[in-house]
């Protein structure tokens, strides 16, 4: 059967049909609770080392489809491959979290020599993976929305409150926003590099945005992530982009309307009765399980799965978690939610 006949749910949901039942993905699905993603992890000696090399990165993009046969795959990789391309060091020490440097709390962005060569692994993982993915999956790149990714790299490392990184951004206004479109520009270009090497949809992933004020939210998440939405749609016309705003709560309507995301990812901190009922009708929600939920299992994951698919029964949904999979969660557990789904 040729591809553009076959019938890819996931893909369709992102363009505003309905489907029962609602396709299904999870956020890390690829990661440290299935065993052959940690023995691969283990026998490459590092994430970054598994991350550059296209032939385990694809294999572990694949693992959770092989397993589990997901509607989706999303692409093994990190946000933070731009700022490494854009010439900062990163590494991930054991226990600790990734590193960056040198951070741009104590230099200039300009005095960084940008290696955009380095996200040629990533494309060559794409490459792969939909030369291997059924064609009826969908394949979801990513990247990181400026906002988050700039937390990264004033700080150097992730933190509690971000507040190195709002502290510039109110300080040295004009210095932020360059450094966010720098991040932007890099993140366009990253996104259409994936859809031409084979992705279907991409995802912007603003984990860090409920750290801000209203007027910082406005400047650093819903600017910039409009611009990226639009240059993209300039490049790469039909292709959806879903948004998540991890935190955003009642700032969601503000994000659907400035950035026109095709799709919006709730956390699991968002009631999905009210986002049902402010988000504007059609627009396609992804969520949003809270990960906890799914690793209790039982009937703490059975009643939230029934209220979530209720609540969006009559909206374009994909049943997600509100954020990634915790690493301790049982494979049974996973099992029995796609169960509950595709019941």
């Amino acid at each position: 059967m040729p591809a553009a006949t076959v019938d890819r749910p996931l893909l369709a949901v992102l363009r505003g049909e309905r489907r029962d039942p609602p396709p299904v993905w999870l956020m890390r699905q690829a990661g440290r609770y299935l065993p052959e993603y940690r023995a691969l992890r283990a026998e490459k000696g590092g994430f970054l080392a598994l991350a550059t090399d296209p032939i385990a990165a694809a294999d572990v993009t694949l693992q959770p489809i092989r397993r589990f046969g997901f509607d989706g795959a999303i692409l093994f990789s990190d946000i933070l491959m731009v700022p490494w391309a854009m010439g900062q060091d990163l590494t991930f020490g054991a226990g600790e979290g990734p590193r960056l440097a040198p951070r741009l709390v104590d230099v200039p962005l300009e005095s960084l020599e940008p290696r955009h060569e380095r996200l040629e692994p990533v494309y060559e993982t794409v490459r792969q993976v939909r030369a291997a993915l059924s064609p009826d999956r969908t394949f979801l790149g990513f990247a990181g929305s400026p906002w988050t990714v700039a937390t990264y790299m004033v700080a150097g490392q992730g933190s509690k409150d971000h507040a190195e990184t709002r502290f510039m951004a109110y300080r040295d206004p004009e210095r932020f926003t360059r450094l966010l479109y720098a991040i932007a520009e890099l993140t366009v270009e990253y996104l259409v590099g994936q859809v031409k090497a084979g992705v279907d949809a991409g995802q912007l992933f603003d984990s860090w945005a409920g750290s801000l004020s209203p007027e910082q939210f406005g400047t650093c998440v819903l600017e910039p992530n409009a611009w990226i939405i639009r240059e993209f749609r300039r490049r790469c016309p039909g292709v959806p982009v879903i948004g998540f705003p991890k935190g955003a709560g009642a700032k969601l309507l503000a994000y659907a309307e400035a950035t026109q995301a095709d799709a919006i990812g709730l956390d699991e901190t968002v009631d999905p009765r009210w986002a049902n009922e402010v988000l504007p009708a059609g627009l396609p929600v992804q969520g949003n399980l809270d990960p906890l939920a799914l690793e209790v299992g039982g009937e703490a994951l059975d009643r939230a799965v029934g209220r979530i698919r209720e609540i969006f029964r009559d909206r374009p949904h994909i049943f997600n978690l509100g954020h990634g999979i915790g690493q301790h969660t049982p494979i049974a557990h996973v099992e029995r939610l796609l169960e509950l789904v595709r019941a």
